[in-house]
């Protein structure tokens, strides 16, 4: 069996780990610097909405261009983006100011996760593809875990500059990790116009938009329905947290020994089962039951539904497949977002919670349907072989 813990993919994974939290150091840190600088709760609003939008708008022509130019000029110019977009919140004194770098911020963003993404499914060996992506997949979730809890001690005791300055140095530490790795690439044959959909993954990404409406509403509402029950949401997210680091590199594994579909049908039952759970708890006991399971669920399907794309896709379009998969990710947690504060609103969180676990079931069945047959039409392809890549 082909190594998977080579120099290339440990680089990565922990360039990744920095990259991710920088970025997560951010995201609850944010809307208390926009009302700092005199912003209300709609331009908070905007200001992250900003990013997502911008960063769906962009991953599908980066997905082309890296199956035409590679990954490495990509990841390398992205990443001195992300840098110089970090730096320059420090300067920011205004509100339209900041809408516009959240916008440009939001393309670095989809520029460097999507090209270091497609270019980690080219380290790791087709044969443990399954185990990679989930190794690769706990350091985001390592970061989800420690970004938060950093970014806000961060501006607790020292300042907002110097959750900026943290955030460059962790970003820069990115760039010197990824600029010594190689990485391999099989350039396209032929002259291609550039495309900005992988056709055959969309049944795929349609099941993890609706698995990602839901992740949406869990990282938004959460907190709001902890507080209203009086348990402490760090408790959801610590556990959630953990349980996700465990379980993926175990379930991919089992994916690749028996096979996505193995992993990825259990997991988004086990995900729906977290959502009832959560829809009926009225305390911690039940609020930690759902993260546990929570955890095991999407923890398990994320990856194996990544793995899954890639070998759906044709060797040479992988990077456009991660980018259609991303931009399903991004719009099911934006809209997520978005469509479940509508039903909370009008009705509560525990009805909030069951609609996520409906968007889950959609999610389960249009992968049933539609996307076990593509998989069981699509050997391990012989393309993969590591003598026809060069290094990009």
């Amino acid at each position: 069996m082909e190594r998977l813990w080579t120099k290339p993919f440990i680089l990565m994974t922990i360039g990744n780990l920095f990259l991710f939290n920088a970025f997560y150091m951010l995201y609850p840190t944010l809307p208390s610097f926009i009302k700092q600088m005199g912003g209300n709760e709609s331009q908070v609003g905007l200001a992250m909405g900003a990013f997502m939008l911008s960063s769906v708008m962009f991953r599908p022509l980066v997905g082309g261009l890296l199956d035409r130019f590679g990954r490495r000029p990509f990841i390398v110019w992205g990443l001195l983006l992300f840098i110089l977009s970090m730096y320059m919140y420090n300067w920011v004194g205004g509100i339209v100011v900041l809408m516009g770098l959240r916008i440009l911020h939001g393309m670095s963003w989809a520029v460097t996760s999507t090209s270091m993404l497609t270019a980690i499914t080219d380290i790791i060996p087709p044969a443990r593809r399954g185990e990679g992506m989930g190794w690769f997949s706990t350091s985001m979730t390592l970061a989800m875990a420690i970004g938060p809890m950093f970014g806000i001690w961060v501006t607790q005791n020292l300042s907002f500059s110097a959750l900026f300055l943290f955030a460059v140095v962790l970003s820069g530490a990115a760039l010197l990790l990824t600029l010594g790795t190689k990485m391999p690439f099989r350039p396209q044959t032929g002259a291609r116009k550039i495309e900005l959909f992988e056709k055959s993954v969309l049944p795929l990404a349609a099941s993890v938009f609706f698995l990602f409406i839901a992740y949406g509403g869990i990282t938004t509402f959460v907190p709001l329905f902890a507080d209203s029950i009086q348990v402490n949401s760090g408790a959801f997210f610590l556990a959630f947290a953990a349980t996700l680091a465990l379980s993926r590199p175990i379930s991919g594994k089992l994916s690749d020994r028996f096979g996505e579909m193995f992993v990825i049908v259990p997991s988004l039952a086990i995900t729906i089962c977290a959502l009832v759970v959560l829809s009926l708890s009225t305390g911690l006991i039940g609020v930690l039951v759902s993260a546990f399971l929570y955890g095991i669920g999407f923890g398990s399907a994320q990856p194996a539904l990544q793995a899954a794309a890639i070998r759906l896709a044709h060797s040479d379009r992988k990077g456009v497949a991660n980018a259609t998969i991303s931009t399903a990710n991004d719009l099911g947690i934006g809209l997520g977002a978005i469509m479940l504060g509508w039903v909370s609103q009008y009705t509560n969180y525990q009805v909030m919670f069951g609609v996520s676990a409906v968007s889950v079931g959609f999610s389960l069945l249009l992968f049933t349907f539609f996307v076990i047959r593509l998989l069981k039409n699509k050997e391990l392809p012989s393309e993969h072989q590591s003598s026809s890549f060069k290094t990009s």
